[in-house]
């Protein structure tokens, strides 16, 4: 198969290109792209030799060329050329594991242009669901995210018109048994420690906000077309069961194995086939605990600020991720406390009024106030 692989120098990109590596009769990487990372991305190119190769950040741009030594691999630079190079080169696949905002714009492309989307980006349903749904083609949106892909596994060969409800899963991360108290003197350090996943800075501080769950609520409820009633989140520390659907008889489906992304990306790569793997196995033998709690939002209000956003929908998810994008990189360079993040958050949704038509033009344009409002808070 003939893939995109968007962001092929992060934790998801990488992971990606070891499965290239186990699978290279079946993964052919012909697009790859990074956003600054220059040095990986010179040593990914020399090793898969891509068609085409996608530098976001031009300040390298001498190094980066000079480090290049394949000669099958045509350069480009800067963001724009994503869309280019994904509509002008034969793939049947695009695998968008980019950061943030930046991710919709290619997903919205791809499935315009009917090229399937394995979707490690959730920022591009958050932002643009709506919009993503509106799109008349025959390509498919797979989830790449471990708690997604769990119920796109569990609904497999089901009715839609069976679900009672969808239930994702949450370790709670580093701080679900501190106080409230304890929480305002949280260090970077602190919310970087996950005590599970090994992730990008980013979405690892999201875990510890559980913005990352916020968000995948709504992700959830754009990717399944079912309403934010219909979505619970539940605290399961030992993040073996990667989610769960309940169904309207009573029966659970629950989707369960390692903490480790390298399955819900083979799957996304292969499906709807699975591919044979030498991945970690659950050794089911040895005795272990399985536990659940309730997610306790006065200590994680990121989770309701979520649900509150696509409650309003229209540009408010918009606001609301663009705002924490700011707030998280503010917190990791200790321009701002912990707690701040969430109260950054809330300021620029009570700040920004909503619009009454959703278009591309007013997602960029909220992308834009709530990127101002939340770095100068």
């Amino acid at each position: 198969m003939r893939f995109a692989l968007l962001g092929s120098t992060g934790s998801i990109g990488t992971q990606t290109l070891e499965i290239c590596r186990r699978q290279q009769e079946n993964l052919f990487p012909v697009i790859l792209s990074a956003n600054g990372n220059w040095k990986l991305l010179a040593k990914q190119i020399n090793e898969f030799e891509p068609e085409f190769a996608v530098l976001a950040d031009e300040s390298h741009r001498v190094d980066f060329i000079s480090a290049v030594t394949s000669k099958k691999t045509n350069l480009l630079f800067g963001n724009e050329s994503l869309n280019t190079v994904i509509t002008e080169t034969s793939i049947d696949l695009l695998l968008n594991a980019l950061v943030g905002f930046a991710g919709f714009l290619p997903t919205y492309t791809a499935l315009s242009n009917d090229i399937d989307v394995a979707l490690a980006n959730k920022e591009s349903l958050v932002v643009g669901g709506e919009l993503l749904n509106e799109i008349k083609t025959e390509a498919r949106l797979i989830p790449v995210d471990s708690e997604h892909s769990a119920i796109y596994q569990c609904l497999l060969g089901e009715e839609e018109t069976g679900i009672e409800k969808l239930i994702l899963t949450a370790s709670g991360g580093p701080f679900r048994t501190w106080s409230i108290e304890d929480m305002s003197n949280i260090t970077v350090e602190d919310a970087l420690n996950h005590p599970n996943w090994s992730m990008g800075s980013k979405i690892t501080i999201d875990s510890a906000t559980m913005m990352n769950k916020g968000l995948e609520v709504i992700e959830a409820k754009w990717l399944f077309d079912i309403p934010l009633e219909k979505i619970e989140t539940v605290i399961h520390p030992q993040s073996i069961i990667h989610s769960m659907v309940q169904f309207i008889d009573g029966s659970t489906k629950a989707q369960l194995g390692v903490p480790d992304m390298m399955v819900p990306i083979q799957f996304a790569l292969s499906d709807p086939n699975r591919w044979e793997s030498d991945f970690e196995r659950m050794d089911w033998t040895k005795a272990q605990s399985l536990t659940f709690e309730p997610v306790d939002e006065e200590k994680f209000p990121c989770l309701t600020l979520a649900r509150k956003s696509a409650q309003e929908g229209g540009i408010a998810p918009a606001v609301l991720n663009a705002a924490n994008e700011v707030a998280v990189e503010r917190f990791l360079n200790e321009e701002v406390s912990y707690i701040s993040i969430a109260n950054i958050v809330e300021e620029c949704l009570q700040s920004i009024e909503s619009e009454s038509t959703l278009d591309l033009e007013s997602l960029l344009e909220a992308d834009k106030k709530a990127r101002t409002l939340a770095g100068n808070i």
